[in-house]
């Protein structure tokens, strides 16, 4: 849930969580009771996760600026089977 921050007149400022777009543009003071102000703030973006900040600046930079490659990815070649444990099985059919 998203951090409000109000400020009381006289006790200064006051934070409170509340579900996104219900917060109220006024709440009474936790310490006085009076009346206290929706504050504007800037959001916390800096907090985020690194990797999880360059995944978006990945996927909006795309949307205007993709990425342009001269030829198509390489084929993956085909994994080798896996190396049978047990000799008695050598002489099953393979799939």
């Amino acid at each position: 849930m998203p951090l409000y921050a109000y400020r009381c007149g006289e006790d200064g400022p006051a934070e409170v969580t509340a579900p996104m777009g219900a917060a109220p543009a006024t709440i009474s003071c936790p310490t006085c009771g009076g009346e206290a102000r929706r504050m504007i703030t800037v959001p916390r973006l800096g907090l985020a996760d690194r990797t999880r900040v360059a995944a978006i600046d990945r996927a909006e930079a795309s949307r205007t600026e993709p990425t342009v490659v001269s030829a198509p990815p390489a084929r993956p070649s085909r994994p080798r089977p896996a190396p049978r444990l047990d000799p008695r099985t050598a002489a099953l059919p393979r799939p």
